[in-house]
């Protein structure tokens, strides 16, 4: 039985009890008193009938003014069950059909020449490196250079730098591509100075570095204090707004596989950088798209 049914099956009880009842109840008086030779006590029960076919009458008047302002909601409510066991067997008819079908919500991960690729996004961390010669536009014969990001880097360093002069704020670039004989000759470095899992908090191994693509950047003085300066607490909350993102968030070393970072920016286009921004609450690239970031040895 569907949903308007039983919303009008309660209508036409109400309607019977309002009228075919108590036109019952006094035609069978009526037909007693016609065939009684006791005229007196058949008009006695004629009566009878009458009062109690008016005291049902009088019932269902009143429980049809309080029932009049909910059937409304009784045929929502009606409605709703029924539009729910639907969509209960719908859902269920989908999960089959899902169990049998590729998840669309999963990133597509793909190598293209050696670099890998994520939903169209370049990544690079402790588990995706990438060729020793890779290098971006530009950065032929550059060990190291502050100058030869990618154009899109560029236009969004230079507009980010040109609205914290307007604040008062200095922003530069300290460390912009590196090469990857250059990366590996930094690394090497600070694995004689502090040993290599100490190192391996800090630094990238060759290949691994984000400088390599020219896709990121450090800025200012690298170093810890950097987060406390009003470029560095300006930096935190307005980078997104111009395709930039805190690679290496604070308290999220487990997902990134490096220490705090808040001098370090990554360009991704301000789509992917406002989504990762977060309200102030930054999500890494791993979170967002369910990568691991940790070496292989």
């Amino acid at each position: 039985m569907t949903c308007d049914n039983n919303v009008y099956l309660i209508k036409y009880i109400i309607l019977a009890l309002k009228y075919c009842i108590p036109l019952i109840i006094v035609t069978l008086g009526l037909i007693n008193l016609l065939s009684r030779k006791n005229k007196k006590r058949a008009l006695k029960k004629l009566l009878l009938c009458l009062v109690i076919s008016l005291v049902i009458t009088i019932l269902t008047i009143i429980a049809e003014i309080i029932l009049k302002n909910q059937d409304q909601c009784i045929k929502c409510t009606m409605e709703n069950a029924c539009k729910k066991q639907t969509l209960e067997q719908m859902s269920e008819k989908t999960s089959e059909q899902i169990e049998d079908q590729p998840e669309e919500s999963q990133p597509k991960i793909e190598t293209i020449d050696g670099v890998t690729y994520v939903d169209g996004l370049l990544i690079v961390n402790k588990t995706y490196s990438l060729p020793e010669d890779y290098m971006p536009v530009g950065a032929e014969g550059y060990q190291r250079c502050n100058e030869c990001i990618t154009e899109e880097t560029k236009e969004a360093f230079s507009a980010m730098q040109a609205d914290a002069w307007s604040l008062g704020l200095n922003l530069y670039i300290s460390s912009g591509y590196r090469s990857y004989t250059y990366q590996d000759g930094l690394y090497n470095r600070y694995v004689e100075k502090d040993g290599k899992e100490a190192a391996d908090k800090y630094s990238a191994r060759a290949g691994y570095s984000e400088h390599q693509t020219g896709l990121a950047f450090d800025l200012n003085t690298i170093d810890d204090s950097f987060a406390e300066t009003a470029e560095g607490k300006w930096i935190k909350d307005n980078c997104y707004r111009y395709g930039l993102i805190l690679r290496y968030p604070k308290g999220k070393e487990a997902q990134t596989g490096y220490q705090y970072e808040s001098w370090h920016l990554r360009y991704v286009g301000k789509e992917l950088a406002e989504k990762l921004y977060n309200n102030g609450n930054w999500i890494t690239l791993e979170e967002y798209y369910n990568l691991s970031s940790e070496y292989a040895e």
